[in-house]
């Protein structure tokens, strides 16, 4: 038999009792977090990638009505890009407190846009001890040549003061319209997040003005504990809906166990008591698994990809991509693609981009774009490859 007959039998061989091995293995028990950590990036993309715009540290994106999106930038900026690349910025944001991961975050538009014009906007406040994470709303103005925040108004804010990185500070509207969700990141200060007291490692769930709901878990308590949706989270950089309707989150774990989280009210998901990761001196957490009393996650990155920006995909261009959660990856570098069936969730595409990927939207006409972090951090719009 010649060598490449022979190399041809052996693989084939392996191939076969690989898949007998791994037929053999146990399914993991129903409910089971699972981990998609070791699923290597596609090579071939099933997108165009266009280059439209840069920024110098860019956190999220937002579209306008017309299709023109918000662009923030950590050291405080916003700006309004169209689709073609023009760029223009908005004058009126705060001071804020930008050092390492602190500083402007997330921006969404009202649900109501078009009768208030109403802007809503994370920041890190200047403050004692490495300053407050800040909910405001403002109304945005523009004559088509300049562009500002008018009336800015504080809806929440982090009190005690204080943290280092870990912010969380995402934004997402519920279905109804009428309430919001923000995340609240530990701000590495890990006990806080099991604290009912502190406002570190929680999910915050209030009426559009900042008020509480009366229908939240703990609304006559007040305080934090009031605005308290659910608790036990580390550093939460990605909220959003699902088409049915249903909350999902994701969080960075530390040494390994990156989260992907379906958020159910008066929840605990466990940080820093259980993670799927490890510290980062190496010592172990205990898995979730250990403590049934604490939601785990359904889906989990270990090695981490570091996601950051969360999207649902609503659109025409990637048809097979219908309700599908779209996930930037920091450590990984590209996008992850994951399909959400109800409760349950499996990751089925992930491509590199050959950059930090910190936020992901979809447009009205169904391309993706994609922000990259860094100091010339790109505007990234993706369509599907021409056929030919």
């Amino acid at each position: 038999m010649n060598a490449p007959a022979l190399r041809h039998r052996r693989l084939a061989a392996l191939a076969s009792l690989a898949a007998a091995i791994v037929l053999a293995l146990p399914a993991p028990p129903a409910g089971a977090a699972v981990n998609a950590g070791d699923l290597p990036a596609d090579p071939h993309t099933p997108f165009a990638v266009q280059r439209v715009a840069a920024f110098d540290g860019p956190w999220a994106i937002a579209f306008l009505p017309d299709g023109r999106m918000l662009v923030t930038e950590k050291a405080g900026r916003l700006h309004i890009a169209t689709q073609d690349g023009a760029v223009r910025s908005v004058s009126g944001v705060p001071e804020v407190h930008a050092r390492g991961q602190t500083g402007l975050h997330d921006v969404a538009i009202s649900p109501d846009f078009a009768r208030d014009a109403l802007v809503y906007f994370t920041y890190v406040a200047p403050a004692p001890d490495g300053g407050a994470l800040t909910l405001a709303r403002a109304r945005l103005e523009d004559s088509g040549t300049a562009a500002q925040l008018r009336d800015p108004q504080i809806l929440w804010r982090q009190e005690p003061p204080g943290g280092r990185g870990h912010p969380g500070a995402q934004i997402a509207f519920a279905p109804d319209g009428r309430h919001l969700f923000l995340t609240v990141g530990e701000r590495q200060d890990s006990d806080t997040a099991q604290d009912p007291d502190q406002a570190r490692g929680k999910i915050l769930r209030m009426r559009l003005d900042g008020s509480v709901p009366a229908d939240n878990p703990m609304a006559g308590a007040g305080g934090v504990r009031a605005l308290t949706w659910t608790t036990g989270h580390r550093n939460p950089y990605g909220l959003a809906f699902a088409p049915d309707g249903r909350l999902w989150e994701h969080e960075m774990g530390p040494r390994g166990g990156d989260e992907l989280n379906l958020i159910e009210p008066g929840q605990n998901y466990g940080w820093p008591l259980v993670s799927n990761g490890r510290h980062y001196i190496g010592l172990p957490i205990p898995d979730h698994d250990t403590r049934p009393e604490f939601r785990a996650p359904v889906l989990y990155w270990t090695p981490v990809i570091a996601p950051a920006g969360l999207a649902f995909y609503r659109g025409d261009l990637f048809p097979g991509w219908q309700g599908s959660a779209l996930i930037g990856g920091l450590v990984s570098t590209g996008l992850v693609r994951v399909e959400v069936d109800g409760g349950s969730a499996r990751q089925v595409g992930r491509w590199s981009l050959g950059a930090r990927i910190r936020d992901v939207a979809v447009a009205a006409d169904g391309a993706i774009w994609v922000i990259e972090d860094g100091s010339d951090g790109g505007l990234l719009r993706l369509t599907p490859k021409d056929p030919s």
